[in-house]
């Protein structure tokens, strides 16, 4: 082999041994959990579980518009004072709405829709039933309240 395809070989063996070290993958990089809201009043899934570093993205698939709101009362994995209006279909151009929030902490975020927090004959008298969907306020079913909670556990592996 010649003197410089040697030198060639050498420093290639060289480059792929030290990117072998460590390798990038998709499991590098920081992931991103989906909560959507269905033809309905309803967060789904209601809790979902990330790392620090990871985010979550809403998708309002409703026609109706909905909010995500923090309660700070509760939150410890930061975004204290979020009020985010997530447009439904009707109001965006027949598209969902979106809105991501990305958490660098642990802790926990529960949110709710301002517009479907309190369901109760005088503030909501039509609410999302136990199977979702919309229930008859004269039945005395006004579902629960339109929330959901993210919990942030430490981002001590990064081969998840």
């Amino acid at each position: 082999m010649p003197e410089f395809s040697k030198h060639i070989s050498v420093a290639m063996m060289t480059v792929i041994a030290v990117s072998g070290a460590h390798r990038i993958s998709a499991n590098d990089h920081p992931m991103q959990q989906q909560v959507i809201v269905p033809q309905e009043d309803r967060f789904t899934p209601f809790a979902v579980t990330i790392h620090a570093g990871d985010a979550v993205k809403w998708i309002n698939s409703d026609t109706d518009d909905h909010t995500v709101v923090s309660d700070d009362f509760f939150n410890t994995a930061g975004h204290h004072g979020t009020n985010h209006l997530v447009k439904g279909t009707d109001s965006n151009g027949g598209r969902p709405g979106t809105f991501v929030l990305r958490f660098e902490h642990p802790g926990t975020f529960v949110f709710y829709c301002r517009f479907h927090a309190h369901l109760d004959a005088d503030h909501q008298p039509v609410a999302p039933g136990p199977q979702g969907g919309i229930q008859d306020s004269a039945t005395g079913n006004f579902g629960t309240p339109m929330m959901g909670v993210v919990v942030v556990l430490p981002d001590t592996d990064h081969d998840r």
